[in-house]
């Protein structure tokens, strides 16, 4: 039996919760792999300054596994969320975005209606902490507002979708293609390759997808996939075939991308300020146009 490698992510004086948020997460999304959910990073055991997981050892990415985990990320949506801005199972603190030195609080709620919860629970929260930090003003506000406003007409059918499982922060970084473990089978029914010191052995079908580092909660499916299209992602048409293999998407996905992408947007805008200001401002303002 090959031990696992850990890999611990750690910070001291870390907000409250942060790392029991991330490790439910984890958990939480994994429980989506008893019905074809991709792998996700495993969970060894976490404290108030750390999180122990897995050491996953990158591989490069390849269009089979790419493919493969958008039919999985369209099969962990679906596994479901009970609410909008629903927290991990077991997890009952704040819940957190952003980087590991600098994040901020999440809200977390019991929202029926997406439209609510992206206003209430994600852009004013965000705007309103990016004004504190006097990175974001009262324009700024004003035009989340006038947003708002619009935003059951922007979202059209597509605010009609059911709370799904979401990652949350759903970047190229936070996707990593590994070898698939030892001993599972593949679609053609044949086993993985048993030697990781084989790499060079290796077939398409033997890399498969491994999520790390999220921002778990109940949202709406389109918010993952507009993360893995605002920063790039290689393969990502192989990808949204497979996704849309799964889980066919309203029509007009495209442009509901920018929708999805305004919670980022503004948080980076939180974080680093600079260019993110005006990229917000000039996404709100073609929403209106």
């Amino acid at each position: 039996m090959v031990r696992m490698q850990i890999y611990r992510k750690s910070r001291i004086s870390a907000p409250q919760g942060f790392f029991e948020c991330e490790g439910r997460g984890l958990q939480w999304l994994a429980q989506a792999q008893q019905a074809g959910g991709p792998r996700v990073v495993e969970v060894v055991d976490w404290s108030e300054n750390y999180l122990n997981i897995e050491r996953v050892q990158e591989r490069q990415a390849t269009a089979d596994a790419a493919y493969n985990f958008g039919a999985a990320l369209a099969k962990m949506h679906d596994f479901g969320a009970q609410y909008f801005g629903q927290a991990p199972d077991r997890y009952h603190g704040t819940c957190w975005f952003g980087p590991l030195q600098d994040p901020v609080p999440m809200d977390t709620g019991s929202w029926t209606d997406v439209v609510t919860y992206l206003v209430e629970g994600r852009l004013i929260p965000m705007v309103k902490i990016g004004m504190s930090r006097f990175e974001l003003n009262d324009y700024d506000l004003q035009l989340t507002q006038d947003v708002a406003q619009a935003l059951p007409e922007l979202l059209g059918k597509a605010a009609d979708d059911k709370p799904a499982r979401v990652h949350g922060d759903l970047w190229a970084g936070n996707v990593m293609f590994t070898q698939r473990k030892p001993g599972q089978i593949d679609e053609d029914g044949t086993k993985t390759n048993s030697s990781a010191n084989q790499s060079h052995q290796l077939r398409d079908t033997d890399i498969e997808a491994v999520l790390i580092d999220p921002a778990a909660h109940g949202g709406h499916r389109e918010e993952d996939l507009a993360m893995l299209h605002l920063f790039g992602m290689r393969h990502l048409d192989a990808i949204m075939e497979g996704y849309q293999r799964v889980h066919p998407l309203k029509a007009g996905f495209e442009q509901r991308l920018t929708i999805w992408q305004l919670y980022p947007i503004a948080g980076h805008a939180v974080f680093f300020g600079g260019g993110y200001v005006n990229q917000y401002r000039s996404m709100c303002r073609s929403l209106l146009r």
